[in-house]
Order: C-alpha cells, then sequence, then structure tokens
C-alpha cells in the first residue's frame, strides 16, 4: 500500500534493508487479491521468528528500531520549522508582488527538495528540514495574503486542518474505517483524476478558455471542490496513519522516523492550503 506522498508513493518504508514494510502488513480484509494472505508473515523476518517460538508477531525488541516517540519527535521537528519558516515570512516579507514571487519560488525549491528526497534510498534529515523551511516561507506568504483580504483566514484553517487531523485520527484508531488494500486503490483512482481533472483546469485557465479561476473559483463550485480536496487530504492521512503504525509494529530502522515525519507534513500542508481557500470562500460577502 502506498501514499499520496512522493516520499511514500515511491518507495514507502520498504524492504530494501530486510524489514518488513507496510505492502506486506497484515489485515483483516486483506484476503482477496493480497499474495501474503495466507501466509502474511511470509517476508518479515521478525514476525517469522516470533511465530516460531508461538508468541504473537510483535516489534522486534532490538535498539535502533522506529517508535512512535521517533515519529512524533521528528514531526514536531519538521512541523516546527514549517511554522517557523511561515512566521518569519509573515513578518518580515509585506505583501506585495515581490512576496509573491519569493512564495512561488520557495514553493519550487521545497518542490525540488521533496523530489529528491523521494528518489533517495535513505532519509536526508538536511533535505527535510529544507522542504519544510522553504514550505513555511510559502505558507507565511500566502497566509499573509489572505489575511490581509479575509482577516482571521488562517487562523481560522490551522483550526480546520487541526480538526480534520485529529478526527481522522479518530475514525482510524477506532477502526471505524478499515484501511485495506481496496480501499487503497479506490481513494488513489480517485485521487489521481483529481489531480489530472485540476491540471486540465489549469490550462485551461491560462490560456483563458476558463474564467474566474475554473473549477478552482471562490464560488460554490470551487467551494465544492475544496471539500473534495480535504477529503482526500484526510484519505491520505489514513494510509499514512497506517504506514506508520506497519513499520513501528515490523521493525523499521530507526532514520525512517523522517520520512514519516516528511510524508506526514506534506499531507497537512495540503489540507492546511485547501482549508484557507475554503475559508476564504466562505467569507466572501
Amino acid at each position: 500500500m502506498r501514499s499520496s506522498n512522493p516520499v511514500f508513493s515511491r518507495r514507502g518504508f520498504s524492504r530494501d534493508n530486510g524489514y518488513a514494510g507496510f505492502n506486506t502488513a497484515p489485515q483483516a480484509g486483506y484476503a482477496q487479491g493480497n499474495p501474503y494472505a495466507q501466509n502474511p508473515y511470509a517476508n518479515n523476518p521478525y514476525a517469522q521468528q516470533d511465530l516460531q517460538q508461538g508468541a504473537p508477531p510483535q516489534a522486534p525488541a532490538t535498539t535502533g528500531r522506529m517508535t512512535m516517540d521517533d515519529v512524533v519527535m521528528r514531526s514536531g521537528m519538521t512541523l516546527g520549522t514549517v511554522a517557523v519558516g511561515a512566521i518569519f515570512a509573515w513578518a518580515l516579507l509585506p505583501v506585495s508582488a515581490t512576496s509573491y514571487g519569493l512564495a512561488v519560488g520557495s514553493a519550487i525549491i521545497a518542490f525540488v527538495l521533496a523530489m529528491i528526497q523521494s528518489f533517495k534510498r535513505t532519509p536526508v534529515p538536511a533535505l527535510i528540514l529544507g522542504y519544510a523551511a522553504f514550505e513555511g516561507v510559502f505558507l507565511g506568504v500566502i497566509s499573509e495574503m489572505y489575511n490581509s483580504r479575509w482577516s482571521g483566514a488562517p487562523f481560522q484553517a490551522v483550526l480546520g486542518t487541526l480538526a480534520v487531523s485529529a478526527a481522522t485520527l479518530l475514525v482510524y484508531k477506532a477502526g471505524w474505517i478499515r484501511v485495506t488494500a481496496r480501499y487503497a486503490r479506490i481513494g488513489m483512482a480517485i485521487a489521481i483524476a483529481f489531480v489530472l481533472v485540476m491540471a486540465v483546469n489549469l490550462l485551461l485557465v491560462a490560456f483563458g478558455v476558463a474564467d474566474n479561476g475554473g473549477l478552482r473559483s471562490f464560488g460554490p463550485l470551487g467551494a465544492l471542490v475544496g471539500v473534495i480536496a480535504i477529503l482526500l487530504g484526510a484519505f491520505f492521512l489514513t494510509l499514512d496513519f497506517k504506514q506508520i503504525e506497519d513499520g513501528i509494529a515490523y521493525g523499521a530502522p530507526k532514520n525512517e522516523a523522517w520520512l514519516a515525519a516528511f510524508g506526514l507534513t506534506m499531507t497537512l500542508v495540503w489540507i492546511y492550503v485547501e482549508m484557507l481557500r475554503l475559508v476564504a470562500i466562505f467569507s466572501r460577502d
């Protein structure tokens, strides 16, 4: 199973280093179409050892393995870097065409750093924190621009992002959403279709075929598209939660916590940007 994040979609927590990855995680409901259904622990050396000893599969009791504390710590560092970058950009860059240009440039640099990391076989903290810093500058500038027109919109967007994240985590941990292979396939098909439609819409707007942003307008249609985008962000979070949970259970190396933090940050940025647009739409007279 792969997440929407570039870093996860290319390799996720794979078996490159000899440990079981997310793609082989056992779970009820995976039987149909799952090559590991009859022996879900076939490619997991830690699970095999547990089964041989007659114990239920669990994370290996060895040092140097990823824990939830590692994920929380790295995620805090990455999101903190985004927040610091956003605060400095908001405080030091006034709303102007120059600031907008810097925001676009920062977004491009952040995207390039994200792509470089996604093609690395191991996480590089400098790349991940660099991505977070430039992404923060981008978010700081656009947040200030939205706030100058719709006062309080960034604050409401932050609250909305936290609410969506908390609600998604709640329903995931409660078992109301089962992250099965079929669930992931359907969700990713919808996500790919959404991205393709948005790309076509961007081209139509650029060539003057669609007015006022087309599907991304600040009207009812734009609000509907924004809601769909936020729901997709929540879907991506469930995949990320599942991958992190399985990585911990099957003994992913400790430094993989940086990948978890990276993926979560990208998803939360997605949700925040869409939430910011949605708040602005509903704040219009």
